[in-house]
């Protein structure tokens, strides 16, 4: 599976344990090759090829931590629209500020999210 049949997966990042949670899912389906990660600070930053990459008609999952959803708005300041958005707060995950996430939490996370991206792949 070559990285242009893959979706594009975007995660928030902030300080917060379900932003670095998010952050570690997205990691996890790059890793796996469900989705090619790219970068969601370059996208709401402008840089061009990173604005260029989300805009190429590959399908978007974006990982939000919480309720705030600052990576989907960095996408939406585009035109782009995710295929698939999670946000973790609605899996029950607390936002905590200097804590770390569940990595046990993260991992079932990700065995529930990775087969619904896996299905946005091209064959």
């Amino acid at each position: 599976m070559t990285k242009k049949n893959e979706p594009l997966v975007y995660s928030c990042s902030g300080c917060s344990s379900a932003a670095q949670m998010a952050n570690s899912i997205a990691i996890a389906l790059d890793r796996e090759k469900v989705a090619e990660m790219s970068c969601i600070a370059g996208v709401g930053g402008d840089v061009e090829s990173l604005v260029a990459l989300a805009k190429s008609g590959r399908p978007i999952v974006v990982l939000d931590g919480c309720p705030l959803t600052c990576a989907a708005r960095c996408l939406n300041r585009h035109g782009i629209e995710p295929k698939l958005h999670y946000v973790l707060s609605d899996f029950g995950v607390k936002k905590l500020l200097h804590a770390n996430f569940d990595p046990e939490a993260a991992k079932e996370l990700t065995e529930v999210i990775a087969p619904e991206v896996a299905c946005l792949q091209k064959k």
